[in-house]
């Protein structure tokens, strides 16, 4: 396998996340105070390999992201996600993990 290869790890559980919340590229940066651009959204959803750092400052405008959507109620319960939750690739990473913010979409 050559190095292009071992770097793309395909679609990743942001991308589903994101969908599920309704959440799209422009939103992220809109919201990212990181100076996050849309190339880099698009490749950690693609799952284009990405440092820990902007692993970390994408699961942060996620959270924001979706911290701007809730009620009060809803705030006091939400889960945030974490750099293991969101790509595969990522140290820690558990494919039997369950998403606590489910009960949201029940």
């Amino acid at each position: 396998m050559n190095e292009e290869n071992e770097r793309n790890h395909g679609p990743q559980p942001i991308d589903a996340i994101m969908a599920r919340w309704g959440i799209s590229n422009h939103d992220l940066v809109d919201t990212s105070t990181e100076q996050l651009t849309h190339k880099q959204v698009q490749k950690a959803r693609q799952g284009r390999q990405l440092t820990l750092k902007l692993m970390q400052k994408v699961g942060r405008a996620l959270n924001v992201c979706i911290w701007n959507k809730l009620n009060a109620e809803q705030k006091e319960q939400y889960f945030e996600y974490i750099h293991k939750h969101l790509f595969t690739y990522a140290k820690g990473y558990d494919a039997q993990w369950k998403d606590p913010n489910d009960r949201y979409f029940s």
